[in-house]
C-alpha cells in the first residue's frame, strides 16, 4: 500500500547511546558451552514468538467473530487522510487541522474516517478493549504505542502503522508535526511498547463525515 506514498516519506535519523556488557573470565570449555547456550536460547526464543503469533491470531479471530467491519477499507481511508495532513504543525492538546498532538491526530482520523471515538490521551488509548498485535503481525491501521519520556514501559506517544515498517504520527514541534517515520529506526524500535488493532472495534456501519 505504501508504494504510492513513498515520495512523501521523510527519513528520520536518531542517535542513541549504547551500553557495554562486562565479560567475566571463562574456562577452556566456555566456547562450547556458549554455542550450546546460544542454540538453546534461539530455540526458546523461536518457540515464544511462535506461541505469541498463535495467541495473537486466536485473539483477533475471537474478537472479530460475528462482525462485518471491513478492516482494509477503513485502514486505507484513515491512512490516505493522514498522509494528506503531513506537515500539519504539532500543537499540544490539538485535535484539529489547525494542529495536533499525537493522540489528537489519531483521534481525529479515526473519528472522521471510521466513525470511532477513541479516548483522548495515550494513557487511555493504550487501554482500549482491542486485540493486541505482535510486532511481526502488524497491519496498516494498527495503533503503535511508545515510551518516549524515559520511563520504561510508560506510554507517552502513539502513531498509526502504515505498512512496510513505517508509521505516521504527530511527532513534535521540532520535528515538524505530522510526519512518517520508520519503526525500524533504533529510537522508535527501542521505545516501542505494544500495538493494538483498534479498528476491530469499528462499527458495522461507518457514519464517518466526509
Amino acid at each position: 500500500m505504501l508504494n504510492r506514498f513513498a515520495p512523501l516519506v521523510p527519513l528520520a535519523l536518531v542517535t542513541l547511546l549504547f551500553g557495554c556488557a562486562a565479560h567475566s573470565p571463562v574456562s577452556e570449555q566456555a566456547p562450547q558451552l556458549q554455542v550450546q547456550n546460544s542454540v538453546t536460547a534461539q530455540s526458546q526464543s523461536s518457540s515464544v514468538l511462535f506461541q505469541e503469533e498463535i495467541a495473537t491470531n486466536k485473539e483477533l479471530a475471537d474478537f472479530a467473530e460475528g462482525k462485518s467491519y471491513q478492516l482494509p477499507v477503513l485502514a486505507d481511508s484513515i491512512l490516505e487522510r493522514g498522509m494528506s495532513l503531513i506537515g500539519t504543525r504539532y500543537r499540544f492538546g490539538g485535535t484539529s487541522e489547525a494542529g495536533f498532538d499525537c493522540s489528537g491526530f489519531i483521534g481525529y482520523l479515526f473519528r472522521e474516517e471510521a466513525g470511532m471515538n477513541l479516548p483522548r490521551s495515550t494513557r487511555e488509548m493504550i487501554n482500549v478493549d482491542a486485540p493486541l498485535v505482535a510486532r511481526s503481525a502488524l497491519k496498516p491501521g494498527d495503533l503503535l504505542f511508545f515510551a518516549t519520556n524515559g520511563r520504561r514501559g510508560r506510554v507517552s506517544h502513539a502513531g498509526i502503522y502504515l505498512g512496510d515498517n513505517q508509521f505516521i504520527h504527530s511527532s513534535s514541534r521540532k520535528s515538524g508535526g505530522v510526519r512518517v517515520d520508520s519503526l525500524g529506526d533504533s529510537y522508535w524500535s527501542k521505545t516501542f511498547i505494544e500495538a493494538k488493532r483498534a479498528l476491530a472495534m469499528a462499527p458495522t456501519v461507518v457514519t464517518a463525515r466526509k
